[in-house]
């Protein structure tokens, strides 16, 4: 009996359950180290890194003028990458000068709208008539069908009322959010990283990305739903850390004066009514009245801020964090977030619905009194009936888009760079247009929608990377960077049989260059690296990021509308699918 009691126990020889290793331990194959013992406030708000004046004196500036450049670096760096993404962006903005790809909608869209109030339809040949005569033509009367909501043409019109209905005027604002994405990106990976440098560096990525450049000379409205979604992020972030902030303050001292856990305060502490939050949502709700797809990336940062959350409170001691987080914070973010965004929504509709509804105001205005009278909801007013029925009629035309186009992609090549879109192209003669007299043949002036090539293929290791170090290090950055990623290029896979464009990933490049300088921080090796280890990666990244920026000169010709001779633009197509 005991025999057999013995042969059939498959638990024997097992370690007992509170002897087996725990998930941290399971982990240390793939990488996984444990977080060392330290105060739970630095846990909770790591310190900065702190500058070091060092390679200043190297260069022989003064110590004390020395440490102030150190000290200033967080604003300083910032400023100059903004500086030269500026330059870059503004140089030239009004050429070329033509209505090139979609601006043929979206600049008279915006004109009609910051006039009129809603969209019109124009006639034929308006775009001619708009560069002949520099914008001065009436605006029509009849309203028109248009797909995409006001924020973003309302943004773009501010810059047609300061600078007229011309190409640099519909481009002005895009450049404008553009250059600001920069030094938002900076400060972001800074407060990220803990590092100006990589937060710079990240910033510097996506100065000299060839898309995010070209969106940002362009009047589309993917680079004003990149700005408010960047910045929404922002405002996650810096909520986040407050929060922390807030707790540790609260949680007490040991003896030694270092900072314990709390598990009754970590799981009862109200953190206050948070306003960064507030700003988030109301820059996703911006994000979704220029796009409606800001609504999936308003899903992902909500999610993402309740398990930001949980975490901190399970840093604070709680015992059952996730549950205190669900109990404390998910209404906060809801009411900060939702609503929030639905309100920003519906007043961005302002215009139309302040339209005439007898039939002469926005298009579906007058549906409610007319073609929707009687029925169920006739309790809602009007504006608001008609604006639903706008809606729906807008949601099956996006589910059931499909026409075929040149240069439409799947989502499977984006990050490959494997199909960009030319938004210009035409072949001037030699001597005309810019082309050089001695050119032989005819040359080639493009403006393509190209992603700077080194920098997207080194970006697919980098998301590799990122979601390995969130996977098994557990490293919430990498968490973040990657709800960026996924939030702004995932939903597009669910709609693979739909035209879209390459274009629309310019709303994650942010994400992409946050996960690149993450990775050439590794390259570079971590704080307390030896010497050796640290000159080698930094040589290594060095040499990567001077090739990305070489890149970017490279195809600064077909970012920009230069006439170059045709062998030179045959030389630039490195992939079939680029022509």
């Amino acid at each position: 009996m005991t025999s057999t009691a013995s042969s059939t126990d498959t638990r024997q020889g097992q370690a007992p359950h509170d002897q087996r290793p725990s998930w941290p331990q399971r982990l240390r194959r793939f990488g996984y180290t444990a977080r060392p013992v330290v105060d739970v406030r630095d846990r909770l708000v790591p310190p900065y890194a702190e500058p070091g004046a060092r390679m200043w004196q190297v260069l022989g500036v003064p110590p004390t003028l020395a440490d102030r450049v150190a000290r200033w670096s967080g604003w300083g760096g910032p400023l100059l990458v903004t500086l030269l993404a500026g330059v870059m962006r503004f140089w030239h903005l009004g050429s070329p000068k033509a209505v090139i790809f979609d601006e043929t909608y979206y600049a008279k869209d915006a004109w009609a709208l910051v006039h009129r109030g809603f969209e019109v339809n124009w006639d034929k040949n308006a775009n001619d008539l708009v560069i002949q005569s520099n914008g001065h033509v009436k605006i029509p009367l009849d309203a028109a069908y248009v797909v995409h909501p006001p924020v973003g043409k309302y943004v773009i019109g501010l810059g047609e009322l300061m600078f007229g209905f011309n190409p640099f005027g519909w481009r002005f604002m895009t450049a404008v959010l553009g250059t600001l994405s920069v030094l938002m990106l900076c400060r972001i990976g800074r407060r990220l990283f803990r590092s100006t440098f990589l937060g710079c560096l990240a910033g510097a990525l996506l100065a000299v990305d060839g898309l995010a450049f070209v969106m940002s000379r362009t009047s589309l409205l993917d680079g004003v739903l990149t700005f408010f979604v960047l910045a929404a992020f922002g405002c996650l972030l810096i909520d986040r850390d407050r929060a922390r902030a807030r707790l540790a303050a609260a949680l007490p001292a040991d003896a030694d004066g270092r900072i314990r856990p709390d598990a009754h305060l970590a799981q009862t502490l109200s953190l206050g009514l948070r306003p960064y939050r507030w700003a988030a949502g109301i820059l996703l709700g911006l994000a979704i009245g220029t796009k409606w797809n800001g609504l999936y990336i308003l899903a992902a940062f909500c999610v993402m801020a309740v398990l930001w959350d949980a975490a901190s409170r399970r840093v604070a001691g709680a015992p059952f964090a996730f549950a205190a987080a669900l109990r404390r914070d998910t209404g906060i973010t809801f009411l900060a977030t939702v609503p929030v965004a639905i309100g920003v929504y519906l007043v961005s509709w302002t215009g139309w619905i302040l339209s005439p509804a007898d039939g002469s105001g926005g298009y579906f205005r007058n549906w409610a009194a007319t073609a929707g009278k009687g029925g169920h909801f006739t309790f809602l007013p009007d504006w608001l009936r008609s604006l639903w029925h706008y809606e729906h009629e807008v949601y099956k035309f996006h589910v059931g888009l499909s026409s075929p186009h040149t240069y439409q992609s799947n989502p499977w090549s984006w990050l490959v760079d494997g199909r960009p879109v030319s938004y210009y192209y035409v072949s001037p003669s030699p001597g005309v247009d810019g082309c050089p007299s001695d050119a032989g043949a005819k040359c080639a002036r493009e403006v393509l929608a190209l992603g700077t090539p080194l920098l997207w293929w080194a970006a697919c290791f980098a998301v590799l990377y990122v979601l390995w170090r969130w996977a098994f290090r557990r490293d919430w950055r990498a968490g973040a960077i990657a709800c960026g990623v996924a939030a702004g290029y995932l939903p597009w896979f669910m709609y693979q049989e739909r035209t879209i464009f390459f274009f629309y990933a310019v709303v994650f490049v942010p994400f992409l260059c946050l996960a690149v300088a993450m990775l050439l921080g590794a390259i570079i090796g971590p704080p307390g690296s030896g010497d050796t280890r640290r000159v080698v990666g930094a040589v290594g990244a060095g040499v990567l990021v001077l090739l990305i920026a070489w890149n970017f000169i490279y195809f600064w010709p077909l970012y920009t509308g230069m006439s170059i001779p045709i062998e030179q633009w045959r030389s630039r197509m490195w992939l079939d699918t680029w022509i």
